[in-house]
């Protein structure tokens, strides 16, 4: 019975992130196929092939990034963008949506550095990431602060810290490996030992 319930055990942690992942990303892209899909499905009926959405999807937003960048063109998108910056409520949304874009597809990456914050009064440290180097603006006394973005373990949240630059240390680390060591609560990092004998091995 034990050996039945190991093995079942074994299974779940085996099969069940296989299973998710391929979930997720058939949802993805069925999501992202259906936005230009259903316009193809009425055209092409029978011959419509999954997939001719999404590609199609990808030129046109290559199309707009192209558009964008081109004068007349360009203009439009400016004015576009300053008249969804004056609208009451709209701003607020308009102006998240793009600057969470930017901090991760724009010219100016944020989620790029990763930081190591000192927790004041204790031997505690946080890992986090540097979403602005210069917050001054905000208020006089953040002369000296930098916003590092902390996210929860097992959540898609986080709380954003103005720390003092003195408290920060900037870590040579990927990005994408801190975000997944702060996700998996510190379980996605492999024990010394075993990566000095993966070194062996090899």
């Amino acid at each position: 019975m034990k050996a039945f319930a190991k093995n079942f055990l074994n299974g779940i942690v085996t099969v069940v992130p296989i299973i998710l992942v391929i979930y997720v990303v058939i949802k993805v892209f069925e999501f992202l196929d259906n936005i230009l899909g259903q316009a193809f499905r009425s055209v092409m009926q029978e011959d419509y092939v999954p997939g001719i959405g999404l590609l199609g999807s990808i030129l046109l937003i290559t199309l707009l990034g192209w558009l964008s960048k081109q004068y007349i063109s360009g203009k439009v998108v400016e004015l576009l963008d300053r008249l969804l910056d004056r609208i009451p409520l709209v701003k607020s949304l308009y102006s998240i949506i793009k600057d969470t874009l930017q901090s991760f597809a724009g010219d100016k990456k944020s989620f790029s550095k990763v930081a190591l914050v000192y927790i004041p009064g204790t031997n505690m440290k946080a890992i986090g990431f540097v979403t602005s180097e210069s917050v001054d603006s905000i208020a006089e006394p953040l002369t000296e602060h930098i916003a590092v973005y902390v996210p929860q373990t097992f959540q898609v949240a986080g709380m954003t810290f103005l720390v003092p630059i003195e408290d920060v240390e900037i870590l040579d680390m990927k990005a994408e490996d801190a975000m997944k060591f702060v996700l998996s609560g510190g379980m996605s990092v492999k024990p010394n030992h075993l990566k000095g004998e993966g070194k062996e091995n090899a």
